[in-house]
């Protein structure tokens, strides 16, 4: 038997042990899911295991992800490539993994799942300091908007897709920004010239009709606060000039993070990767970035 149908087998029987089942602690919103998986990545510093997961059905599809471990001590003794079954608790605005077992190991040469091709455009990475190139995209009243036509505005940007549930990603992205446009709205002292976008990295699924069904869950002043979908080609594009990846394996989405502020000038004033960054902190970029000449 070879190693690779040796591990398929051993996933397979952790399925029929303990499946993907949510279990509710009762009194609490807190759902556990029975978890498996393979570590890509171990992040000491951050108390993050990166594991490329199996479905979680009723839950999550397969994806490659961090996800906290908050009591770092579980991490001892993990590596790259492990074979794991985890714990994984889920509550309105976090996520975390409980406890984890090794139970195997998979070849570093194991093939990842293969990406689905789609058509790009080369673009060269941007830093801070440059000038924000243009693009027209479509917003979720169905009509064409501009980065350009936002100049004078400083512009607030990060990446989503509306079936993204879990709560460190891309509902965070969408929750930090319902709160800033909150404070900003609030304060009369703030400056008046700022936009968001929240841009889908799922333009196949995220019509301008499910955007804005979405958009409507986090309260947003479509005035000030824009989702965006447009052509693919594009939307990578963009992405790609902020280090942000995302791939689709197995219709299933996996990403990193990115949230951009520009600047009134249109110069990219901040680069701010994955997920540490709160409301607090974007109100400040804004407020830096739309007194900028």
């Amino acid at each position: 038997m070879n190693f690779s149908l040796r591990v398929s087998l051993l996933l397979a029987s952790l399925v029929s042990i303990t499946g993907c089942a949510a279990t509710s602690k009762p009194g609490t919103n807190q759902q556990s899911y029975v978890v498996k998986g393979v570590i890509r990545e171990v992040r000491s510093k951050d108390a993050e295991l990166v594991i490329r997961h199996e479905e979680i059905p009723g839950y999550m599809k397969a994806m490659t992800m961090p996800i906290a471990v908050k009591d770092r001590k579980l991490m001892s003794g993990l590596a790259s490539n492990d074979i794991v079954q985890f714990k994984l608790i889920v509550t309105p605005d976090d996520g975390w993994i409980e406890s984890i077992k090794k139970v195997g190991s998979e070849s570093p040469d194991a093939p990842e799942p293969k990406p689905q091709f789609r058509p790009s455009r080369a673009v060269e990475e941007l830093k801070v300091g440059d000038i924000m190139p243009d693009f027209t995209m479509t917003n979720e009243l169905g009509k064409a908007v501009s980065l350009h036509s936002l100049k004078g505005n400083a512009v607030a940007l990060t990446f989503i897709f509306t079936s993204c549930p879990f709560p460190t990603f891309c509902p965070l992205m969408s929750e930090n920004f319902r709160k800033a446009q909150a404070t900003l709205a609030a304060d009369s002292s703030a400056p008046k010239n700022w936009r968001m976008w929240s841009v889908t990295i799922d333009p196949e699924n995220d019509t301008p009709d499910v955007l804005k069904t979405y958009a409507a869950r986090y309260k947003h002043d479509p005035k000030r606060w824009s989702f965006i979908t447009g052509d693919l080609v594009e939307i990578t594009a963009l992405a790609d000039h902020f280090g942000l990846k995302f791939w689709k394996a197995s219709n299933s989405i996996s990403h990193n993070l990115r949230t951009v502020v520009i600047d009134a000038s249109g110069r990219i004033q901040a680069i701010v990767p994955e997920n540490k960054w709160t409301a607090d902190d974007l109100v400040g970029e804004i407020r830096k970035a739309a007194a900028a000449k």
